[in-house]
This record gives C-alpha cells, sequence and structure tokens, in this order.
C-alpha cells in the first residue's frame, strides 16, 4: 500500500512493499529461514504432536470400546459417537490446515438422515464414507506427526544452535568447566570445539543446515497437505455431484429465461399484430 508522507518540506512515498522487493532480490535458499511460510509451517508441524495425541487416544478408545460392546446394542451408539467425534477434528484441522497451510479444503456435506430421531442419526454416521475416512486420519495422522515434529525441531534447534556458537561459546569455559561442545572422549582423550577454526567451521555447518531447514519442513507440510486433502474434503464422488448438480440448475435457469423470452416476443410481436 503506497500512502503519502510529509517530509521536510516536500512529499514523498512510504511504499510498503519496498522492504519486501528488496527481500526479494535475495536467492530464495538465503531468505527462506525467514519468511512468514516456514514459520506458520514450522508451528503446524510443531503443533501437530499434542493435537494428534489427543485425536489419536480418542479414536483408538472409542473405536475398541465401541468394536468390544457391538454384541449389544450399546456398541453402535458408541461408535457413530467416534464418527461425530472425528467429524468434529476434521473440522478443526481443515481450519487449522487453512490458517497455516494456506490449503483451503473443502467442506463435506452435512448428515442427511432419513428420519428424524437418533436411530436415524447414527444410521446416516455410520455410512457415511466421510466420517470414515475422518477416522481414519486420526489414526493414520499421528505416526506421521511423530515423525515430523522430531525431524523438524531437530534441524531449527541444531542449525541455528550451531549457526550461533561463536556468540555463546563462552558458556562451557566458565560454567561448565571445559572448552567448548565435547565431539569426543574417552577419560583419556578429549575433542572440544573451542579454537578459533573448530569454531568457525561449527558456525558454517550450523549456517548449512539452517538454509536447508525451511525445505525440510516445506516437503513435511507437504505431506500433510496431501493428507488433509485426502482425508478430511470432499469425495470425488460428492464433488462430482454437486457439480452436477449446479450444472444442471445452470441448464434450468437457462431454459427457465430461453421460455420468458420466447413468451415476451410473442406477447409483443405476433400477438400483438394477430
Amino acid at each position: 500500500m503506497i500512502t503519502p508522507t510529509q517530509h521536510g518540506h516536500g512529499y514523498g512515498y512510504r511504499d510498503d512493499a519496498v522492504a519486501g522487493e528488496r527481500r526479494r532480490r535475495l536467492p530464495a535458499g538465503l531468505r527462506a529461514p525467514f519468511e512468514a511460510r516456514t514459520f506458520r509451517e514450522l508451528g503446524y508441524l510443531l503443533l501437530s504432536l499434542p493435537l494428534s495425541v489427543i485425536t489419536f487416544v480418542y479414536a483408538v478408545t472409542m473405536v475398541s470400546l465401541g468394536a468390544g460392546l457391538l454384541i449389544t446394542f450399546l456398541g453402535i451408539p458408541v461408535l457413530a459417537g467416534a464418527l461425530a467425534g472425528a467429524r468434529g477434528f476434521a473440522a478443526m484441522e481443515r481450519t487449522r490446515a487453512r490458517a497455516l497451510l494456506g490449503i483451503d479444503v473443502g467442506t463435506p456435506g452435512p448428515l442427511r438422515p432419513r428420519a428424524h430421531g437418533p436411530m436415524a442419526w447414527m444410521g446416516a454416521l455410520l455410512k457415511s464414507g466421510e466420517s470414515w475416512r475422518n477416522l481414519l486420519y486420526t489414526v493414520v495422522h499421528f505416526p506421521w506427526a511423530v515423525f515430523a515434529f522430531n525431524v523438524a525441531l531437530v534441524f531449527w534447534t541444531v542449525g541455528w544452535s550451531l549457526l550461533t556458537y561463536p556468540l555463546w561459546q563462552w558458556v562451557f569455559p566458565m560454567y561448565a568447566g571445559q572448552g567448548g561442545i565435547q565431539l569426543y572422549g574417552d577419560g583419556a582423550h578429549n575433542i572440544y570445539l573451542d579454537n578459533p577454526f573448530e569454531i568457525t567451521v561449527t558456525a558454517a555447518v550450523g549456517l548449512l543446515i539452517t538454509l536447508a531447514t525451511p525445505w525440510i519442513i516445506r516437503a513435511l507440510a507437504s505431506v500433510d497437505r496431501a493428507l488433509v486433502s485426502g482425508l478430511l474434503g470432499p469425495s470425488r464422488l460428492a464433488t462430482r455431484v454437486v457439480e452436477l448438480e449446479s450444472d444442471r440448475g445452470v441448464v434450468v435457469d437457462t431454459a427457465a429465461a430461453d421460455l420468458r423470452r420466447i413468451e415476451r416476443d410473442l406477447h409483443d410481436g405476433a400477438q400483438a399484430r394477430l
């Protein structure tokens, strides 16, 4: 956005895009660690672990309880409750993915029970393929969230720690009684990163890891995008049905407009002459 600002006796312009343009002049590999996209995707991956633990425990507990109670009538409402909870978690995940991953996943259609009452509602839940896919997401996403959390956190912390090692290396001789980070020690021989050359090499390695970390995070986030799109969005069949219904509505509206035009032409033209 460009807004006029007064500078001394003249007028200038404050262009908010100037700083962004200067950042874009840097290569993508150098500006990636500081881009907002990197921080959003990192936040998504770190937040996925605690949320996936909750949803996984809920899904496994409810499904196991419902399957064990299927010999009685109580198993059906328990399974229906598991599917209803999975649909609620899916709505939360779609919102989180839209805010942090920038992916807009369509919302599945509402349940359409054929009758009123709790039994019809439970039947609609149990027959809904979207509900079962939402439940599958809570199970599949948990191991992936554990893996992505650890990889993203390790690369992020190790990269920045090594890159800034020259700034905090003094902590070891002052408080730990050693020259620096210990690489090897067997009681007789100890190797520390304590001389200027080793400190410089450590920072260089940290720089490489820091520059590579955003691309690793983006690769991990792309898998989450695929999971959200494939398991939490509407099915292809449902999407096709909606498209056909929309096309049919357009055709009906066009036909109605043509009929009104013909009726108007007959009324104003041929009928008037007759």
